[in-house]
């Protein structure tokens, strides 16, 4: 068994109206300046905190203009600001987007480090500022995960920092939150954290330690997604989200993903198309290209989503797959690249870009070819 290194914020309190649990330690820890990172569409969420917070006499300050997944020119905008208003502690109340910029602006505040030379595995250096992230999406997992992501504008392509000096200081998963978040938004960060989960346990990396995670993950989101999709005020579906979502960030600093989240980045960079839709997309035909490597595996998978035993393991993924492919139907979501305006004639460059993220298609059961990258866009585009 391979050694795993697993790390976790140092406190996690998970909970329907934790954040005034948030606001007790803030000030509690004496924080006199705080800057909240969120959206437009959250920014009505971070009334309740900010009210505890001022009350005690903390400073706050609200940045609201990470307002789509956020590129490296917006990250360095958000970061002068920030350090232009001097916080002592940056907290990230919104979806994926304005988590992972709360995490990178508090490590780079006092770091001399420039961006670029961040991206990778454990090439930052350090980060001083406390950190606190509240999620309003159930999905990426940034809350928990040692990673984050922008778009660089010049290549066209996503990509992360991997470090634990992103792991937030606390974390408070609210799933009163999240109710709010639109139905589509529901399904695309649902599937995300299904992806996380499924290629976490599929991966040529997979550890059992993270294994109870990831099919939890994926049990939760097969019982409660479509739940949650067409009934936002459903609480214990949010709920089971919520927690689908955490055990997916837990996985992805230990074991991560594999060739759906490569071959998806280059749909978000060159067609910003949202995160959760591109995996929606493209998890299905990953799936049947990797089932041959990890038929047990992709099995595992297909019962954990609800379906029944088949009479091989490789019947029983296939059972698996058309469960994904029917619940992003029950959420509402495009099934292939031409209903998303995708041109054909962009696959080959599509393939191109999604074979240079190899710090995931590392992790890929099977090895992936750009024929192979080539082939599964095809299928995903489905027919004209």
């Amino acid at each position: 068994m391979r050694t795993l290194v697993l790390l976790q914020p140092p406190k996690l309190v998970f909970g329907q109206g934790c954040v005034a649990e948030c606001a007790r330690d803030l000030v509690g820890r004496g924080f006199l300046r705080a800057l909240i990172i969120t959206a437009p569409p959250t920014a009505s969420l971070t009334r309740e905190l900010e009210k505890l917070c001022l009350a005690s006499g903390m400073q706050i300050s609200i940045d609201q203009s990470i307002d789509r997944e956020p590129t490296i020119s917006m990250f360095e905008n958000a970061l002068e600001n920030a350090r232009g208003w001097n916080p002592d502690v940056v907290i990230g109340l919104g979806g994926g987007s304005s988590l992972d910029a709360a995490k990178l602006i508090a490590a780079f505040l006092g770091n001399e480090q420039q961006i670029r030379d961040a991206f990778g595995i454990n090439l930052l250096k350090s980060r001083r500022t406390y950190l606190v992230c509240l999620p309003t999406t159930s999905g990426t997992g940034s809350e928990v995960s040692p990673n984050a992501i922008l778009l660089d504008e010049d290549e066209r392509l996503k990509k992360g920092v991997v470090s634990p000096f992103l792991m937030p200081d606390a974390t408070y998963v609210d799933a009163l939150l999240t109710v709010t978040m639109p139905p589509l938004v529901t399904a695309g960060t649902g599937l995300d954290a299904l992806t996380h989960c499924i290629e976490a346990y599929t991966n040529k990396f997979a550890h059992p330690m993270m294994d109870l995670y990831a099919l939890q993950g994926i049990r939760l989101v097969g019982k409660s997604l479509a739940r949650a999709v067409r009934n936002g005020r459903d609480l214990e579906a949010r709920e089971d989200m919520s927690l689908a979502s955490v055990y997916g960030g837990i996985v992805l600093g230990p074991v991560n993903t594999a060739a759906v989240h490569a071959l998806s980045y280059p749909l978000g960079g060159e067609y910003h198309i949202p995160h959760g839709l591109s995996n929606a997309v493209l998890l299905p035909h990953v799936m049947e290209f990797n089932m041959v490597a990890a038929s047990q595996r992709y099995a595992d998978v297909a019962v954990a989503l609800g379906a029944d035993l088949a009479v091989s393991p490789e019947e029983t993924a296939l059972l698996g797959v058309e469960r994904v492919r029917t619940l992003a139907k029950e959420c509402g979501l495009a099934a292939t690249l031409h209903e998303m305006r995708i041109p054909r004639e962009a696959i080959p460059k599509l393939a191109e870009a999604g074979m240079k993220v190899t710090r995931l298609l590392k992790n890929n059961p099977r090895e992936l070819t750009l024929s192979d990258a080539t082939d599964i866009y095809v299928r995903a585009y489905g027919p004209a």
